[in-house]
């Protein structure tokens, strides 16, 4: 196991690398199945995208990381409307659906995706995604982008448990806490751990607390087969309906999704965010255009929105720390009050972030070994 894989200064958990920003829109022209060139002109992209006039977006729920700001304001700002696929889907679902609408036209073929880092290897590799590189491209640090251009990270956060405090009077503060008799059915996953991204490195999360690694997902999956042999595991997903209604109090999920439930819950019921005391693992997700796209232009442009300035900042709403965050806060653009809502950075002095090859491994092992060793499917309620 490596540790901060992905150099971002994690002990702040609130910078990313940032690299010189580039001015002039410059973004690369398209290769491969797309049938259209990028324009050149940043004028001539939004003319192009408004006569597309659409834009289909997949397993982004409003509640994630704000997009659900980000989808109103992008369509007001330029007239484009927004189709909404599988809101609760996974990163595997996100990609069979550009598998399974390659010759669809309409509004069932996803334009852009929103998946983990592991998967962007995938996507290149079986030629799902197409290039494009926005102008901000530089600003964009190195290592959690594909050099050319198919793509691109967007926003990181760390695990935390989400916990109904009014229900979960003494909530855990780590994993060992799990296995407490207290807790006994009322522990879950935010997704299924043999294709979401969220899900399988919650499992890696708990191997490296419990003497595993990226590599070594063992001890992850022996712990999860024990929370269930002891009666805690509750083997649904997790959404911040079943949280609020005892279902599941007690969940792990991305710390900026638990901080937005906790703010939109607003005491009703009241939800506690703990950063474990080991095994933090953090985690980037990135941001691609499919390469047989039905409204390519408006994906171009809703890359542009996204990594702009304005793009970046509702992400920060949101509690993600954006991938220019650095870029950013060098020009003094980023609200005072919202980095002052992020958490103490000594939450996240330990945070370990998973390189792609470390992902892969946890990936392809928990996929793997799930049903073998845990032995209980985890199902949407």
């Amino acid at each position: 196991m490596k540790r901060i894989m992905i150099p971002l200064p994690v002990g702040v958990l609130r910078t990313a690398l940032a690299m010189a920003l580039v001015v002039a829109f410059s973004p690369a022209a398209i290769a491969g199945p797309l049938l259209t060139k990028a324009p050149a002109k940043f004028d001539d992209l939004i003319k192009a995208a408004k006569a597309e006039g659409e834009l289909t977006v997949i397993a982004c729920p409003h509640d994630w990381v704000n997009y659900g700001e980000i989808f109103q304001k992008f369509s007001a700002k330029y007239g484009i409307k927004l189709n909404e696929l599988n809101p609760d889907g996974s990163s595997g679902e996100e990609i069979e659906a550009i598998k399974a609408n390659k010759n669809n036209k309409g509004r069932q073929a996803p334009d852009v995706i929103d998946v983990g880092l592991s998967f962007g290897p995938q996507l290149k590799a079986e030629s799902l995604v197409a290039p494009y590189k926005v102008a901000t491209w530089n600003s964009i640090p190195a290592n959690v982008k594909d050099a050319d251009g198919y793509w691109y990270g967007d926003y990181y956060g760390a695990l935390a448990f989400e916990v109904n405090t009014d229900l979960v009077k003494n909530p855990p503060k780590d994993w060992k806490d799990l296995l407490k008799p207290e807790y006994k059915g009322q522990i879950a996953l935010a997704g299924d751990p043999r294709t979401s991204n969220q899900a399988f490195l919650t499992v890696a999360a708990a191997g490296v607390a419990n003497g595993g690694s990226f590599k070594d997902i063992m001890p992850g999956l022996q712990f999860f087969k024990k929370l269930n042999e002891v009666g805690n595991f509750v083997p649904i997903i997790a959404v911040p309906g079943t949280v609020a209604s005892g279902e599941t109090p007690i969940t792990v999920r991305w710390d900026y999704n638990a901080l937005s439930n906790r703010d939109k819950s607003a005491g009703n019921p009241n939800i506690g965010v703990i950063i474990p005391t080991t095994g933090v693992v953090a985690g980037v997700y990135i941001q691609a255009i499919s390469a047989f796209a039905p409204h390519p232009n408006a994906a171009r442009l809703y890359m542009e929105f996204l990594y702009s300035d304005e793009g970046q900042i509702l992400w920060l709403k949101g509690y993600g720390h954006p991938v220019r965050f650095n870029d950013m806060a060098k020009r003094k653009v980023i609200p005072a009050d919202l980095a002052a809502k992020l958490p103490p950075a000594a939450a996240y002095a330990k945070a370990l972030f998973p390189s792609i090859e470390e992902q892969e491994a946890t990936k392809k092992a928990t996929a793997e070994n799930w049903d073998k060793i845990v032995n209980v499917p985890v199902t949407k309620k």
